[in-house]
């Protein structure tokens, strides 16, 4: 789980690297298509059908279009804001999981957690800061990209337990494609040929995100989910250090705050749920 966070920190700056030479519809394509080739290569390897009727099952349609509401807002999001910023509000997925899951899905949450995840949220509005000179409308986009990871991993706990790790990777990286189609479509910028310079970037930064998404699969399939999710939060130390030395960010106390808010109210739900 920590390889996995440090392999998404760097996906994350290579990302922001890239942005500065091509369109970012260009680069969720070519992102999506790399790492959406690779996950095939691996099915086919594994003797995997690359499509069965559980792919476009309900969970697994809901699956792609939160992926593509996700990936999209948030790599708008590290690439218009800072890296360290992003990184953090991430942090708050597992709390708006939890919440929807009571919320739509019947799992009992009780009083304490509800507390925890108000806490949690509150960190958030710490960090963006709204009604003041220092916030930004552009951080909202960090926070639509959370919205879309949550619901995308609600939709993997409904998905058939028969699709492969592989398979979900494919699909997953297949939505970045769509995410690219449109953003492309909205945002009208031609497509630029690739140096070899940005070419290499590009390779590095597919290699890493799918290395990452694999150790995470890895994880969370092997080892118990209580004793791995919270090393989750470790993508904070290697997000802002990313931030702070190859981009010069700097860190202010609320940025400060609202992280050990989103940290601490996570680990106490971690530690109810499973006390419960």
């Amino acid at each position: 789980m920590i390889i996995a966070m440090a392999l998404f920190a760097i996906e994350d700056a290579l990302l922001k690297l890239v942005s500065s030479s091509l369109p970012l519809g260009q680069i969720l394509m070519l992102f999506g298509g790399g790492g959406a080739l690779i996950f095939a290569l691996l099915a086919r390897r594994n003797n995997e059908p690359l499509y069965s009727p559980a792919v476009i099952s309900k969970p697994m349609c809901l699956r792609v279009v939160f992926e593509v509401i996700g990936r999209l807002f948030y790599i708008l999001a590290i690439t218009l804001t800072p890296l360290s910023s992003a990184t953090v509000i991430l942090q708050a997925t597992p709390l708006v999981v939890v919440a929807a899951a009571a919320l739509f899905m019947g799992e009992r949450v009780g009083p304490r957690r509800w507390i925890a995840i108000a806490i949690g949220l509150v960190g958030v509005m710490v960090i963006i800061r709204p009604g003041t000179d220092s916030f930004s409308i552009l951080s909202l986009l960090a926070v639509v990209g959370l919205l879309g990871f949550a619901g995308r991993d609600l939709a993997s706990r409904a998905a058939p337990s028969s699709i492969s790790t592989s398979i979900l990777g494919l699909y997953g990286f297949l939505s970045l494609i769509l995410a690219g189609g449109i953003f492309a479509l909205w945002n009208v910028q031609p497509f630029v040929q690739l140096s070899p310079v940005t070419a290499s970037w590009m390779a590095a930064t597919i290699a890493v995100g799918v290395a990452a998404y694999s150790c995470l699969m890895k994880a969370m399939r092997t080892g118990e989910v209580s004793a791995v999710t919270p090393f989750r939060y470790t993508r904070l130390l290697f997000g802002i250090g990313l931030g702070v030395t190859i981009f010069g960010e700097q860190l202010d106390a609320p940025m400060i705050l609202g992280c050990a808010l989103i940290v601490l109210s996570g680990l106490f739900i971690l530690w109810r749920g499973q006390r419960t």
